[in-house]
């Protein structure tokens, strides 16, 4: 695994905050195509993220988070802040509008700029390796990737695998990430070996993963606590199982599953395309209320309310 050094920040046009689709469903996809990804790919990952794709892409970053946390190093940090203790649902609301803020407004919009500003000073608390902060990073990249393609309505787009990898990279930079790979494949390259190498059993692992299923529970009526765990079993691949010490999934939950979400997928493909980007506020989050009127980013993250 060869890692190229980290260049320095480059900035590119902040993203068009009204874009206009071509004609027919493919609109946004026509659009896309038009886009350079290295350049444009604040532009290319809202259409995808806030347009085209706004529900899976926040079910892909959830699970991209739960992943995380099967490396050692990364659960027994936040084991001892005890933030995923006491107040997961806090800590899982923060790190999703302020990654939906980068993508909606651009990492060089002022909105973009003090989310950044917010992250690095959540950051800046504790010890965190390179190796495990690239890691994450590389997780926001390619499991959305690997989601949309899986259960989405439709394939993605070369140009759209190319914007997330230019857009992360970009925000990785400004997060004083070093050695980011220098290319789609490398960086992919890397997450793989990353998690061979460290996605082992510990006991941080299992207590984090176990706080976040019960915060996935917390969701849903309780009397479907047990179903819904059967689905994250059933959805999450056999290292990470392991790493969790959660037990293997049933194969015929994990067809139910999947079968659901992409007959969820074909309903989507039928609906017009959406004209409203759903990349910045999250109704879902139980922690801001009405988020964004009345808060601004730097409201956001640990240390707060």
């Amino acid at each position: 695994m060869t890692l190229t050094p980290t260049r320095r920040a480059q900035h590119f046009p902040t993203p068009d905050p009204h874009p206009r689709p071509a004609p027919g469903r493919m609109g946004w996809l026509r659009v896309i195509e038009t886009l350079d990804p290295e350049t444009r790919h604040q532009d290319i990952l809202r259409i995808t993220a806030g347009y085209e794709f706004p529900w899976d892409y926040k079910r892909s970053l959830e699970f991209a988070l739960f992943r995380t946390y099967c490396v050692p190093s990364i659960s027994e940090l936040l084991a001892r802040t005890g933030e995923f203790e006491h107040r997961p649902q806090k800590r899982y609301d923060d790190t999703a509008l302020l990654m939906g803020e980068l993508v909606e407004h651009g990492y060089d919009s002022e909105r973009g700029r003090d989310s950044l500003r917010n992250i690095n000073r959540m950051h800046g608390r504790y010890g965190i390796s390179n190796d495990d902060m690239l890691y994450v990073l590389s997780t926001f990249v390619y499991d959305p990737v690997d989601w949309i393609d899986r259960y989405g309505w439709r394939r993605l787009h070369p140009h759209e695998r190319l914007a997330s990898y230019h857009f992360y990279r970009q925000v990785g930079i400004r997060m004083g990430i070093k050695d980011i790979p220098g290319s789609y494949q490398d960086f992919h390259t890397f997450k793989m070996d990353y998690e061979r190498d460290n996605f082992v059993y510990s006991d941080d692992n299992h207590r984090i993963g176990t706080y976040t299923l019960h915060l996935f529970q917390s969701w849903y009526p309780r009397v479907v606590a047990g179903p819904v765990a059967s689905a994250v079993y059933a959805l999450v691949d056999d290292r990470m199982s392991a790493a969790f010490g959660f037990p293997s999934g049933s194969p015929r939950v994990k067809a139910v599953a999947e079968a659901g979400l992409r007959a969820r997928s074909s309903v989507v493909r039928r609906l017009p395309k959406r004209r409203t980007s759903r990349g910045a506020g999250d109704p879902n989050n139980r922690t801001y209320p009405g988020y964004p009127v009345g808060y601004c980013p730097l409201d956001l993250g640990t240390g707060t309310h």
